[in-house]
């Protein structure tokens, strides 16, 4: 396995591509809403990330994927398709997931959780989720393997009655969309891929937690995976870049406060 290590230059370059992807989930969270449809919600993230941005959304015809955001509700674990005729309406949950890609050539990825209205399953769902990714962004530094940063997670969605999705992964990140290192998010990892982490790596971690069991299934679209239990199942990913001395949260938004992460 061969991990990127990023440059100087190609580490201003990831930041750049992290600022512009959660600029554009701070763009869209206003705008979702009951009565919104999906398809709304992919046309504003696309117009803002090519006239605003001048970057380009990289999920648009990746491997044939259609659209320029993935916007998964309920029981969508990942991928979901935007659609016209999907509005959301209240007690729904759902994740944006986005990835810019820069004019430098590099990408930001990031998602988030939304919740339309109220529904106590739901946020709990969702801030146990959250929760998930911040201890194990906490774990992030030199010399950490990757398994630590997975335990962190199982062990808190499991601690709250939730498990982890096993199918579906973090990744490297850079000029690729997809790069070394595969993330998992549960402790699964065989010996010869649970790398050491060294400064200059790029990666995300994105967990999906599911209030049911952890098995899913893809759609016959080729894309939507969904619980196979119909359970609701909430994700929240961010980019980060593995410093000398801890972690740079490269996709953070402005409502977020990684100083006040328990390391």
């Amino acid at each position: 396995m061969n991990i990127p290590i990023k440059t100087p230059d190609e580490i201003e370059k990831m930041r750049e591509a992290g600022r512009q992807a959660a600029s554009v989930l701070e763009m869209i969270t206003p705008r979702v809403v009951a009565g919104v449809s999906t398809g709304e919600l992919d046309r504003l993230c696309h117009d803002y990330i090519v006239h605003e941005l001048g970057s380009t959304p990289a999920p648009l015809d990746y491997h044939g994927f259609p659209k320029s955001i993935c916007t998964s509700i309920n029981h969508v674990v990942c991928h979901g398709i935007p659609d016209d005729a999907k509005r959301l309406r209240k007690g729904d949950i759902m994740n944006i997931d986005v990835t810019v890609k820069t004019a430098d050539g590099y990408h930001g990825d990031s998602s988030m959780m939304f919740i339309v209205g109220e529904t106590i399953q739901g946020e709990r769902l969702c801030r146990v989720t959250q929760e998930c990714l911040y201890r194990s962004i906490a774990r992030v530094r030199p010399g950490v393997r990757l398994s630590e940063l997975a335990r962190a997670i199982q062990e808190h969605a499991e601690a709250n009655g939730y498990s982890v999705v096993r199918d579906f992964c973090g990744h490297g990140i850079g000029a690729g969309f997809h790069e070394d290192p595969q993330i998992l998010h549960y402790d699964g990892y065989a010996p010869e891929a649970d790398a050491t982490l060294a400064a200059g790596m790029c990666f995300t971690i994105e967990p999906m937690i599911n209030a049911g069991k952890y098995q899913t299934k893809v759609l016959r679209d080729g894309w939507t995976a969904v619980t196979r239990d119909k359970s609701l199942s909430a994700q929240w990913e961010h980019t980060l870049l593995v410093t000398e001395s801890g972690v740079e949260v490269l996709t953070a938004r402005g409502d977020e406060d990684f100083a006040l992460l328990d390391r």
